[in-house]
């Protein structure tokens, strides 16, 4: 079994996990959505996921209750928000789910949907985005992506951004940050209920990059007067009202053309040329953002400019 067939295998895993994920998953169903064995499945599972097959389904459950919680819990008529959280999330009893929450984010369900502090959610990568750019993979066809993308200029506030700044990866490589820096950032990240959007790949401006660290980091921008903790190996900085131009790709239908998106979007955000509209680029304001790519929201970055 070469590593493609493996890549397969655990992407069909990856694929009924999360058609399952409300049901009863067993290691007999995802050998057969893998075409293999229940041992081999689950062994080529963990090796190219770093989880066995149950760590993953339940770091997956226990991060969907999390976000329940930081969303309102059980909802308006619920009498015990935490209960209900843990029974729809398949836990059997409340104290199973107490014990495995605490093991996964280091607090409990209560203390978690009282103060709803940034922790770190399992963001379930599809194996085969780590091996997109092997030198044999087939070569991806510009026709997949609509080339159509948008242009829109936001007024942004005074605002605060939290970020995780990389020593040595450069120019926004999401790539180098993941090698270097670990890619749960964006789980870790997005679970901050005050962000004002989705986990971004920085590009900063000289004037905002600290002494031994580069000029790539992962962050999301959170109101000005934010006050709870920062989380653990991340920093804040203050940025200034700015306008962002915001550069939106077309959806497409397959997500392994994910890297082809995001490339449109950065070509049409290269070539872009403001100054008729009345702007200019601005990047000591903020730093660039990269939103990323799916395929139901297209790519999606934003600049900063200034009016001419």
């Amino acid at each position: 079994m070469d590593l493609s067939d493996k890549i397969t295998a655990v992407h069909r895993m990856q694929a009924y996990i999360a058609a399952h994920l409300d049901s009863e998953i067993t290691l007999e169903a995802l050998g057969a959505a893998a075409g293999y064995s229940k041992y081999y499945a689950a062994r080529v599972f963990g090796a190219l996921t770093g989880r066995a097959p149950f760590a993953y389904i339940r770091a997956l459950r226990l991060t969907r209750a999390a976000q329940a919680l930081r969303d309102g819990g059980g909802g308006p008529v619920s009498t015990s928000p935490v209960i209900d959280t843990a029974l729809d999330s398949g836990f059997g009893s409340h104290d199973g789910f107490t014990r495995a929450f605490a093991r996964e984010f280091g607090l409990n369900p209560q203390e978690y949907a009282r103060n709803t502090p940034a922790v770190r959610y399992f963001v379930p990568y599809p194996v085969a985005y780590a091996h997109i750019f092997d030198e044999e993979a087939e070569p991806m066809h510009e026709e997949k992506v609509s080339k159509i993308v948008t242009v829109t200029a936001v007024e942004r506030p005074a605002r605060k951004l939290i970020l995780q700044r990389a020593r040595s990866a450069k120019d926004g490589g999401y790539w180098a940050f993941c090698e270097e820096m670990g890619c749960d950032s964006e789980g870790l990240l997005n679970s901050i209920p005050e962000k004002f959007y989705t986990w971004a790949l920085l590009t900063l401006p000289p004037g905002l990059v600290k002494p031994g660290t580069s000029n790539t980091a992962a962050g999301v921008e959170v109101p000005a007067d934010y006050a709870k903790p920062i989380p653990e190996g991340c920093g804040v900085i203050d940025l200034p009202p700015c306008a962002m131009l915001y550069f939106r790709g077309m959806p497409y239908a397959n997500e392994d053309d994910f890297c082809l998106a995001i490339g449109i979007v950065e070509e049409a955000a290269q070539a872009y040329d403001p100054a008729p509209f009345g702007w200019r680029y601005a990047p000591e304001l903020a730093p660039r953002f990269n939103f990323g790519a799916s395929a139901e929201t297209g790519a999606r970055a934003a600049v900063p400019v200034k009016a001419t």
